[in-house]
């Protein structure tokens, strides 16, 4: 009989530590999850701004010192992600294969103006900085139009700014919601352990003694658990690795921040939540605990 109850008792351990494992292990990759969705917004934000094209209309009297003129002082910049001259008959190309049809044939001449493209870092993607932009090319008088898709970058910039303040306060709930979570399962299983901690007070234990072992297996456990959802939040993100998307929505240097965070959330609430239980129990006079 004895030998059962023991067996019985370990058990209940065991399945007690295993759900609080995957209790802080399931909150930790939600918490992941969305960090992670936050990176990829900012990344994919990134790459829908630096893929806009700020287009410098150039003059037919343009000459070859201009253009080099032009080009020194595009690649002298802080702000020019990249560049490249399109001539006229390569306008007429790109035209043609967009629109099928070929304006010289109608007019007798090619009326499509050589440009150069520039694609702009993300940073300076704003409506006051290409206004700002527009000043200072006027100062090249062989470039005619600084063209841009002015309400696109409008809209991008506020729809940005409105899904990043949906996700931030997303995340700010999750990390509530995570916090809770992980100190209410350890509150759990420290709440049944009650009356060792009290045994140990009474047969004359420090309080760091009490302490270390209870602190050691659940700072224990939250590594587990961060393992595990670093290990779900690995496996999230080679299924969209393998997925036929257009954009570079997958980089592993995106694990790195996020790694950093679910481990030491997991390490310091563990740790937080575990060390202010115990120290409740450790305070609790020996008849509170069978009311509580």
């Amino acid at each position: 009989m004895p030998i059962n109850t023991e067996k019985a008792r370990k058990d209940s351990f065991f399945n007690l530590y295993f759900t609080s494992t995957i209790s802080i292990a399931v909150a930790l990759f939600m918490l992941g999850l969305v960090a992670m969705l936050l990176l990829w917004g900012n990344h994919v934000t990134r790459f829908a701004k630096e893929n806009l094209v700020v287009s410098l209309i150039l003059s037919d009297a343009t000459t070859d010192d201009d253009l080099t003129r032009i080009e020194k002082y595009l690649a002298s910049t802080d702000f020019v992600k990249h560049y490249q001259y399109i001539s006229k008959d390569a306008a007429l190309e790109e035209h043609i294969a967009d629109v099928g049809d070929n304006p010289v044939e109608l007019l007798g001449y090619n009326p499509i103006k050589a440009s150069i493209e520039v694609n702009l870092k993300a940073e300076f993607i704003s409506e006051a900085f290409l206004q700002k932009l527009s000043k200072d090319i006027e100062i090249y008088p062989f470039v005619e139009n600084v063209a841009y898709q002015q309400i696109m970058i409008s809209d991008l910039n506020t729809n940005v700014k409105r899904i990043s303040l949906v996700l931030l306060l997303i995340s700010l709930i999750l990390v509530l919601i995570t916090v809770i979570l992980i100190n209410n399962t350890i509150r759990i299983s420290i709440y049944s352990k009650r009356f060792v901690i009290n045994t140990m007070k009474l047969v004359g234990a420090k309080a760091w003694f009490i302490r270390r072992p209870f602190l050691w297996r659940f700072v224990k456990n939250g590594l587990i658990a961060s393992f595990l959802a670093c290990f779900g939040l690995f496996g999230v993100g080679y299924y969209i690795q393998r997925m036929d998307f257009s954009l570079p929505l997958y980089d592993y240097r995106f694990f790195v921040p996020i790694i950093v965070v679910v481990f030491a959330v997991g390490f310091l609430v563990s740790f937080l939540a575990a060390l202010f239980c115990i120290n409740r129990y450790i305070r609790m006079k020996s008849g509170d605990l069978y009311f509580i």
